[in-house]
């Protein structure tokens, strides 16, 4: 199930900024692209296009496998800047608070304890964090 050969680049672009937009926020992507400088814009341009555009929209998996596989693999390369922000995105994807803690079990005996104790302080915060929004504001499910 590969993406249609003749997509053109501008194409995997949009539809890999509409997917970025529904996984990480309008807010986030906003953020991210006002912070844009002649130093980042084609790295920027690079994840949409391939992370976003190419990968995020194979018809292979449905986000919310993406979201869980996504985890597993921030907490196996210690990128916790990155995992925080998936950990709202995984909500978003429509994947429970239940079934995150159930990834951070399954990563404490595939990755290592410590890796998931980490995991689980990182994912607190931003639970703790949607907890403090005002009503309304948690990142609903994608559709």
């Amino acid at each position: 199930m590969s993406q249609d050969p003749r997509r053109t680049e501008q194409q995997a672009h949009a539809e890999g900024m509409a997917v970025r937009r529904d996984v990480l926020s309008d807010a986030h992507v906003d953020r991210a692209e006002a912070g844009k400088d002649a130093f980042t814009t084609e790295f920027q341009d690079f994840i949409t296009r391939y992370a976003w555009g190419e990968i995020w929209t194979r018809p292979g998996l449905d986000r919310r496998m993406r979201s869980a596989v996504t985890l597993t693999a921030l907490i196996a390369a210690g990128h916790w800047e990155e995992f925080e922000m998936h950990v709202r995105a995984a909500l978003r994807n429509g994947l429970t608070r239940d079934e995150i803690q159930e990834i951070l079990l399954q990563s404490a005996i595939y990755l290592s304890v410590p890796s998931a104790n980490n995991a689980f302080k990182h994912a607190k915060q931003v639970l703790d964090a949607l907890d403090a929004e005002p009503a309304g504001d948690p990142a609903p499910p994608a559709s």
